[in-house]
């Protein structure tokens, strides 16, 4: 079985973030996004992986590699405009074969571990199997109506007036019959090649479908309230390593401290995670942070944020809370302000709080 992960797309909902940088690369845990979904497709015991790639591609290849750090391969799959999955799998097809594969979109993250889908893929060989889990607002995702044995039905994609609550996550598993069903449907109204087309279209052309339903936590990180909410899902589950340096600090809790890392006379209170080189005085960091490489934070207080690397944060009153910061960011207060602060801002960006 191969793999394929979608690194494509503009990523407008988490602008600015991705004007300059690929959203499958945004770290989680001081990880990018995309490593979750090689991790979990090596785990399941793929070897040969395809990544479509975009308009970011020569900074997604640069930061994955060609897979040694896997141990697998990983093939590159130029896709010039983002027509939809489908079309997405169209263009892999030299890359897969007539193998069954397993698809993932590059921006999801999920706790699941995937052996028991690709379990009963095997033990019942459908032409299609896809993950499905309930959602609050099943209008904004495919959604699938399926019968007690978990035989898909019918699929509808972001409905009005949704069927069901089980929404399809970005995960699929498919075989050779897919490509027949991809040559036969039409773009849809947002000219792209729909991925719940393709299936809808196995199903009434008598091929099978089966699902499986998620049973831990799953992320879409499409928006930047995701990318918090995920970031605090896997630091829950983070060890305790210290390889940096603590002088006159207090820690509690499950931390992380990279090696280079200076804390001094500081706070911090876990899950958190502190990146190489970073430099913490008298900051305090509260529980499900990630602060990343080379950060500094002197006078000031974080908590429940992502923090990418190369950040300055100076002398700040107020605290900043579920805020995300892109690399090299600068906020400085220069005068006292009773203002809580919260941002989201793109790379190189900088920030003068004046009162």
């Amino acid at each position: 079985m191969k793999g394929l992960i979608l690194s494509g797309g503009f990523g407008t909902r988490l602008r600015p973030l991705t004007y300059t940088g690929a959203k499958q690369l945004i770290p989680i845990a001081n990880k990018p996004i995309i490593f979750y979904g090689i991790e979990s497709l090596v785990r399941v015991g793929i070897k040969d992986i395809g990544i479509v790639v975009g308009d970011t591609k020569e900074e997604v290849v640069k930061t994955v590699g060609d897979g040694s750090n896997w141990n697998i391969t990983i093939e590159y799959i130029p896709q010039e405009t983002p027509l939809g999955l489908a079309h997405a799998i169209k263009i892999a097809r030299g890359f897969l074969g007539a193998e069954p594969f397993m698809m993932y979109l590059g921006d999801n993250i999920l706790k699941d571990n995937l052996n028991d889908l690709v379990k009963q893929f095997q033990k019942n060989q459908p032409n299609a199997l896809i993950l499905l889990t309930e959602v609050n607002n099943p209008q904004e995702f495919g959604v699938a109506v399926v019968d007690e044995e978990g035989s898909v039905k019918k699929l509808i994609e972001k409905p009005k007036e949704p069927p069901s609550n089980l929404a399809l996550v970005g995960i699929y598993l498919f075989d050779k019959e897919i490509y027949g069903a991809i040559e036969n449907i039409k773009p849809s109204w947002r000219n792209e090649l729909e991925i719940t087309d393709a299936i809808q279209w196995l199903l009434d052309n008598g091929y099978r479908v089966e699902s499986q339903t998620v049973k831990g936590w799953w992320k879409d990180t499409g928006k930047p309230e995701d990318i918090i909410e995920a970031n605090l899902l896997i630091l829950q589950d983070i060890e305790p390593d210290n390889q940096g340096k603590v002088i006159d600090s207090t820690l509690n809790g499950r931390i992380v401290i990279e090696k280079g890392a200076l804390v001094e006379k500081s706070i911090i209170r876990g899950p958190a995670i502190i990146g190489e080189n970073s430099r913490l005085s008298r900051a305090y960091v509260g529980p499900f942070s990630s602060i990343g490489a080379n950060v500094t934070i002197e006078n000031s207080e974080v908590e429940c944020s992502v923090i990418m690397d190369g950040a300055t944060i100076c002398n700040l009153e107020n605290r900043i809370d579920r805020s995300i910061l892109g690399r090299n960011v600068v906020i400085n207060q220069i005068n006292e302000s009773p203002r809580t602060h919260k941002f989201v801002l793109g790379d190189q960006s900088y920030v003068q709080i004046i009162k």
